[in-house]
């Protein structure tokens, strides 16, 4: 009979646990049970509880710790340091045997104790001498290895504890064999593991302490909708992430309590690409003259927009989200009252298609033509509106001028210094706000109109810059427009590509558009 104030956990998926940490010690109460009724269903037996003994866990001192580990091995060590003091008993398999160290785990897991595993044959030794020294560290009464590899090199290399050594994880231990052991109160950690990574051994230890995992396909739990849900399901107080691709401990912890906190992007998770494709209607509310968002009212541009993406959900590996990529900034023939040839559009003229917009799941890209006036200050005009989750900033070169020049008499540029103060700006914004990342757009036709592109910053965790080709012409005039921006943009920054409705001959259909390289990122229409 089952004690009746235990409660049996359902539900456990392999990766990632949801359930809150009394849950956890429920399932512990649950194991421990088991080890004293019949321990281990591969055949370990126990003589009851009477002295039984459990590990030392304790959770790291930082809030945020990333273990610089590779997978394996190497990590299997650094969880067992993070999260164990002292073990009665140690689980050690060869790393190169992955049906063992499968089953090591599981073992490890079920008495509380950490599993260790031994590198390759041709690994050097300083990678043997590590797990040495760990288990030597953890002091065991045993050492119990899985596996032929594993007992042959730790009975090598034992020290005072008692080796027992099984061939195959089903294989039984008699009751003399291992002390009485029970697993310790849960840690309150959680631990991240690329879902990515082989880190079988590192995760049992990790479940072995009672450490909530959580998976993450990639290393930003921001990309990961499961991830976010199991963030956001239990907050994590101590997190401990497995790998560096994680990144630094202050970059994880702005991302973790964007994913905590933030408001998700239309389509999904809270990083832009490469999980999603814009779609865009751009233009102006005022009329039809500054492009096709024009030609209809608010209703009417949302279904259109939501049209068009619909001629590229076959075409798209990833969901395809509809965009207004709505002008905010119009330059002007003439300087105006404050001299920078620049009309501002209202926020409050802007605000019901920006809020209509995210209320049906679409995107909002607020364009800048900004004459003479800086860009970041015509940016920071509309903070009220790019603090809501599904609005994104693009400045437009091609209206920005110099000192002495007027719109329609010169294509303008910027320098990237200019355009790195307003991703700076945006990324504060969004990272003081929790917000998800914000989408940054340049738009390009000319290599002349981003100065120095070279030294565009790329590093902002919370901005994703998008180079977008807007050229217009005939066919062989875009792709030779497409070709230059391409080999001039930094790294690999994603793209975009403008379809004009009148000026492109022909315009490209949306089989042709989605057959460049790279894929564009973004379309949008004028």
């Amino acid at each position: 009979m089952l004690p009746a104030k235990i409660r049996l956990p359902t539900g456990y998926p392999s990766w990632m646990e949801n359930d809150r940490v009394r849950d956890r010690v429920a399932a512990r109460k649950l194991r421990h049970l088991a080890v004293v009724m019949a321990v281990l269903a591969t055949g370990c037996t126990s003589q009851g509880t009477a002295g039984a003994m459990t590990a030392e866990v304790t959770a790291p001192a930082e809030k945020i710790t990333v273990l610089n580990a590779e997978p394996g091995a190497g990590s299997a060590i650094a969880v067992s340091s993070a999260l164990f003091r002292s073990a009665p008993v140690v689980v050690v398999a060869a790393e190169a045997d992955r049906a063992a160290s499968a089953g090591a785990g599981t073992l490890a897991e079920r008495l509380g104790v950490p599993v260790l595993q031994v590198p390759a044959s041709n690994a050097t030794e300083p990678g043997i001498a590590a797990v040495r020294d760990e288990v030597g560290r953890l002091s065991p009464q045993v050492v119990l290895t899985v596996g032929a590899d594993a007992r042959r090199e730790v009975e090598a290399w034992q020290g005072t504890a008692k080796v027992v050594g099984i061939d195959r994880p089903q294989d039984g231990v008699t009751a003399t064999d291992l002390p009485a052991v029970q697993p310790a109160e849960p840690v309150n950690v959680t631990v991240l593991a690329d879902a990515g990574r082989d880190d079988v051994a590192a995760i049992a230890t990790a479940r072995a302490a009672g450490a909530r995992i959580v998976a993450v396909h990639g290393v930003d739990p921001r990309s990961d909708p499961a991830a976010i849900d199991a963030l956001r399901a239990e907050p994590p107080d101590v997190l401990l992430a497995l790998g560096k691709g994680f990144g630094s401990p202050e970059r994880l912890r702005g991302r973790v309590d964007t994913a905590v906190r933030g408001a998700l992007l239309p389509g999904g998770g809270q990083v832009l690409f490469p999980g999603r494709l814009l779609v865009c209607l751009y233009g102006h509310p005022d009329g039809p003259a500054l492009g096709a968002l024009g030609e209809q009212d608010l209703e009417g541009s949302i279904a259109r927009a939501k049209k068009l993406a619909a001629e590229y959900e076959p075409l798209s590996e990833v969901p395809v989200v509809p965009a207004l990529e709505i002008i905010a900034t119009v330059a002007h023939g003439f300087p105006g009252p404050d001299g920078d040839y620049s009309g501002e559009t209202a926020v409050e003229a802007l605000r019901p298609w920006v809020e209509r917009a995210g209320q049906e799941g679409v995107h909002v890209i607020l364009d800048l033509q900004p004459g003479r006036a800086r860009l970041v200050d015509q940016a920071k005009r509309y903070e009220r509106l790019l603090e809501m989750p599904h609005v994104g900033l693009a400045v437009d070169p091609e209206w920005k001028l110099g000192p002495d020049q007027v719109p329609l008499q010169q294509i303008g540029g910027v320098d990237a210094s200019e355009i790195n103060e307003v991703s700076a700006w945006l990324a504060e914004l969004t990272a003081a706000r929790f917000l998800p990342q914000k989408l940054l757009v340049a738009h390009q036709f000319q290599l002349s109109m981003i100065r120095n592109e070279h030294a565009l910053d790329t590093t902002r965790d919370e901005v994703q810059l998008l180079i977008h080709m807007d050229g217009q012409g005939t066919t062989g005039q875009k792709e030779s427009t497409w070709d230059s921006v391409v080999e001039a943009r930094p790294g690999d920054l994603p793209m975009g590509w403008k379809n004009f409705y009148d000026e492109d001959k022909p315009m490209l259909t949306p089989e042709q558009t989605m057959a460049h390289e790279p894929k564009p990122s973004m379309v949008s229409y004028q």
